[in-house]
Formats: structure tokens, C-alpha cells, sequence
């Protein structure tokens, strides 16, 4: 699996973090020394963006190696990498290697307890990450959703239409059926999808013709509402309207959301997760060998 990010991006967060050298490490003159780097996890985890970390470990001039890969379910005291390099090598990439990890790994377990939830009730059940995360942190947000098991929901403005009621102020005294009309030709390939707040507003988007519903803040009741009654729509319109339930779902509550029928459940609670823990052990190589030795 390739880093989420460039050699550019990495370089950048190393300089961030040591913009002119390592003073400590100079002043005591240990830079040229050689040692060993390993991590490994302290909480249950599922693991993402360890090929960025390696990756932005080996830039500094160190030997990496992988013991497994972004998306691996680890538990407590598994191993996750081991870097061979000198001191100063070693001790620059630490901290922003280490806390690339913890971050998004925390990202990506909630984003799996999520699926997990839901898929337990409805197997096929897709679970969309919303765009929300930190902003110029993308590629490490879609890394670690997709370390979780869930997809992005939409990447950014450019690429998908969905039609929110902040659009509505702007478009006067319009209906939704010619929304529809015009979005289809301005955009005949892209699926419409709409964010409604009633449920008259719902079923109305459906007759118009958009193709998913994105019920914001619905119940689990209205939910399980509004798909009872685009199904009763079924005899008018060629397919029904996709219902992607959205608003404060998380991992608690998602299996009620599941269980009510929707297709889709969007989120932005696995950005606030809390990072997942790693522990790292650094060593000079002579006490790496001393240690080995005698524990044979």
C-alpha cells in the first residue's frame, strides 16, 4: 500500500516540526550515533497511515520495517514498525511519524466501529465519511475513512451535486422539479442528491426526481417513515429515491438508523475520535544487542 501523501507533503511535516536542526541532539553530539526505533500499539487500533509513517521515517535517512498494513485490526503491544538509523535520523522523525499515527488510527477506529455497527444490522448499508475534517488534512482524512471500511461522502464542491437549503435562498421562487431539470442538464452525468430538513420536503425532492434524499437530523422513526412512503411512490417513478440519513449519527446510534431502512449513513463523528495510542522505544544499537544477548 503507497503513503497517502507525497514526499513533498512528508518533507513538509518534518520541517514543521525541526525547522533548523535538532538543538538538543547537536549539542549533546549524539547525532551520528546508531539506534533502533520500534512502535507498537498500546490501545486496540485500527491501524492507518503507517505507510506514511515509514515512508516519512525513511526520508530522514533510516531502514524501515512494516509489520503490517494501514487498516489491520492491532491489539494492545502489537508491533507496527521498526526503524534502523542514526540518532539524529531516528529522533527528527519520532514524534510527527508517532503522532501521524495515533491521530488518524483514531479517525479510522471509529470510522470501523461504525461500520461494524451498522453492518451488523443492515449488511449492505453504505457508511460516508462527510468532508469535514481538518481543513489541509485531506489525503490523510480519506486514507484513514478508507482504513476504517467507510467512503468518503463527497471529496469537496467540484466533483458531485447536492443541493442544500442554503442554495434554495438564492434561487427564488422556483420548484423542485425544475431544480431538477436544470441540474440534469448542466450536469447529465452526476447523480442529484439533496439535503432536506421535513419530511414534506423529502418526499417532495423524491417526486421531483432527486436521486438521493439526504434527511438531516430525521429520526430513526422518520426515517424508517420516509422509506415507507418513497416505496409507496414506486408505482409512479421508475426507481426510489436513495434515503441517506445524516446528522449526528455515530457509533451508538447507527444500528437505529440502520435498522429504519436508510441506504446510506453520513458522519463526521470518527474525525472527532480520540487518537489511538502508540508506544515508541528508542535505543542505542549497542544496548539493543547487550539487551538481546542477555536475554538468550
Amino acid at each position: 500500500m503507497k503513503p497517502a501523501a507525497s514526499q513533498a507533503e512528508l518533507e513538509r511535516l518534518l520541517e514543521d516540526d525541526v525547522p533548523y536542526g535538532d538543538l538538543t541532539t547537536e549539542a549533546l553530539g549524539i547525532g551520528e550515533a546508531p539506534g533502533i526505533m520500534r512502535f507498537e500499539a498500546r490501545d486496540p487500533m485500527v491501524r492507518a497511515l503507517v505507510e506514511d509513517a515509514a515512508a516519512m521515517i525513511e526520508q530522514t535517512g533510516c531502514r524501515v520495517e512494516l509489520w503490517a498494513k494501514s487498516g489491520d485490526v492491532l491489539v494492545p503491544r502489537a508491533p507496527i514498525l521498526t526503524a534502523h538509523g542514526e540518532a539524529a535520523a531516528l529522533l527528527r522523525s519520532w514524534k510527527v511519524a508517532q503522532t501521524l499515527i495515533e491521530v488518524w488510527s483514531g479517525v479510522a477506529t471509529a470510522a470501523r466501529a461504525i461500520v461494524d455497527a451498522a453492518r451488523a444490522v443492515s449488511p449492505d448499508i453504505g457508511i460516508a465519511c462527510t468532508r469535514k475534517n481538518i481543513p489541509g488534512t485531506k489525503r490523510f482524512a480519506v486514507a484513514a475513512v478508507k482504513a476504517g471500511g467507510a467512503a468518503m461522502h463527497r471529496l469537496g464542491l467540484s466533483e458531485t451535486i447536492l443541493v442544500f437549503p442554503e442554495h434554495h435562498e438564492f434561487l427564488g421562487p422556483v420548484s423542485l422539479a425544475d431544480v431538477v431539470r436544470k441540474l440534469r442538464r448542466s450536469a447529465p452525468e452526476k447523480r442529484l442528491v439533496i439535503e432536506v430538513k421535513r419530511m414534506d420536503m423529502a418526499i417532495a425532492a423524491a417526486m421531483a426526481g432527486f436521486d438521493v434524499i439526504q434527511a438531516e437530523k430525521f429520526s430513526p422513526a422518520e426515517i424508517a417513515s420516509l422509506v415507507a412512503q418513497l416505496k409507496t411512490l414506486s408505482h409512479v417513478q421508475t426507481r426510489r429515491s436513495i434515503v441517506a440519513a445524516a446528522g449526528g449519527i455515530n457509533a451508538e446510534n447507527v444500528a437505529a438508523y440502520a435498522r429504519a431502512g436508510a441506504d446510506i449513513v453520513v458522519t463526521s463523528s470518527p474525525y472527532l475520535a480520540k487518537p489511538r495510542d502508540v508506544q515508541v522505544r528508542i535505543a542505542a544499537a549497542g544496548a539493543v544487542r547487550q539487551s538481546l544477548t542477555e536475554a538468550a
